[in-house]
């Protein structure tokens, strides 16, 4: 029988259970990737509008086969769904795995799973109207007198939605640290004092991910990261704790000899 509501922590299930369980996730999780496919393939106009926007105004990208449109047109319209549909997804991988939480990490995981979602989109955000615009006018001036400037669609269109998805995830610190902190493996203090190890780490992972190679825009991808990682340790200070397991309480005449 197919379940719609997470399995509770004490149920036990059979083998075929678990794996209908699985199928079902699966099929609820395609779905919806599937309806904001469709979405997003129907109105791929708007979704180009959006993402060529950064591009001056009188080039507009070229395509060089017969099959390069319909390709393309379909990989930016899978990026913009899965973006829609990831509340969903998150919500089934969570159904799913909920049964081998206890009650105290069940309480420590529900809060920042709705972190998520709000802090993909605002990593998406901020890449969009900070970084790529940036990015995008330093790549296309450098060194142009040199070259006759066109832009293929592919490269492009991949170029901006692949920088895009790595900025929401690389949002999601504050989301770790408090999941790290939450369930006991890392305490506020210890972050403090791997602020400068993680401040390195942060500068070669914005290095990587940054869609231009010069400094101003590498910069641009690290100091959201650094404000990340100090927001991430004041909120792991104030809302970090492990929750406590309920105590049970015992029985009037346990613990009480005679006399």
């Amino acid at each position: 029988m197919a379940r719609f509501r997470p399995v509770k922590h004490e149920d036990r299930l059979t083998l075929v259970e678990h794996l209908d369980e699985l199928r079902t996730r699966l099929v609820i999780s395609l779905v919806a990737f599937g309806v904001a496919l469709a979405l997003c393939f129907w109105q791929s106009d708007i979704v180009f509008d959006i993402l060529r926007d950064p591009l001056p105004k009188d080039l507009k990208p070229v395509t060089l086969s017969p099959t390069e449109p319909f390709f393309t047109t379909l990989t930016v319209s899978a990026y913009a769904a899965l973006v829609l549909a990831l509340p969903v997804i998150l919500y089934q991988v969570y159904a799913f795995t909920l049964p081998a939480f206890s009650a105290r990490e069940r309480r420590a995981i529900l809060p920042l799973l709705l972190m998520i979602p709000v802090l993909f989109a605002a990593g998406v955000a901020f890449g969009y109207f900070v970084v790529l615009q940036r990015a995008v006018d330093f790549l296309l001036n450098f060194n142009s007198d040199q070259f006759s400037i066109q832009v293929r669609a592919r490269e492009y269109y991949s170029f901006v939605a692949l920088a895009l998805v790595a900025m929401g995830f690389l949002f999601q610190i504050p989301v770790v640290v408090l999941a790290l902190t939450r369930l006991g493996i890392t305490t506020p203090d210890r972050l403090r004092r791997a602020r400068r190890v993680a401040i390195v780490v942060m500068a070669v992972v914005a290095a990587f991910v940054s869609p231009g190679p010069d400094v101003m825009t590498m910069l641009l991808c690290l100091i959201p990261l650094v404000l990340l990682y100090e927001l991430s340790i004041v909120l792991a200070a104030a809302l970090g704790r492990p929750p406590e397991e309920p105590v049970a309480t015992r029985p009037a005449h346990e613990g009480h000899g005679p006399g």
